[in-house]
């Protein structure tokens, strides 16, 4: 984990979040848009910026209470760690894609409201829902020295 780049975007989400199976585990995959304001003291109004996109992979737990809470046009924060994979776009130029693989989500209370339903604790042992002991950003616990 050491040198790797960690990062909260606020942002909406642009497209329909997508739940699926990856080799028995759950992962949701969506993209999230940010569009940075600034203020122009010149005009003396707030300007947008260029809208930064992101794609966002939530895992386990979090990908199915993502994908019952997440819909199409919400206000959301994500946190996790950032990747960039360079691909060959559709015109064949190299580009490079920034992805989030998200540690945590939720709806941003600044642009509205949200309810909240607490789940469950996960099942004991191996098998539940790959939270590691040890991990708390995966829902394991951490033990005190």
């Amino acid at each position: 984990m050491a040198n790797e780049t960690i990062v909260t975007v606020q942002g909406w989400v642009a497209g329909v979040p997508v739940l699926r199976e990856v080799g028995g585990t759950a992962v949701l995959n969506f993209r999230i848009g940010c569009t940075p304001r600034h203020f122009n003291r010149a005009s003396g109004q707030w300007v947008d910026s260029e809208t930064q996109w992101y794609g966002v992979s939530a895992w386990r737990r979090l990908a199915g209470h993502a994908s019952a809470s997440l819909c199409q046009g919400d206000a959301v924060i994500v946190h996790g760690r950032l990747n960039h994979r360079p691909y060959v776009n559709k015109s064949g130029l190299e580009v490079v894609a920034m992805e989030i693989d998200a540690f945590s989500i939720g709806h941003d209370l600044n642009r509205g409201t949200a309810s909240f339903v607490k789940a469950p604790p996960p099942a004991e042992g191996p098998a539940s829902e790959g939270a590691a002991a040890g991990d708390p950003e995966q829902g394991g616990a951490t033990a005190a020295a």
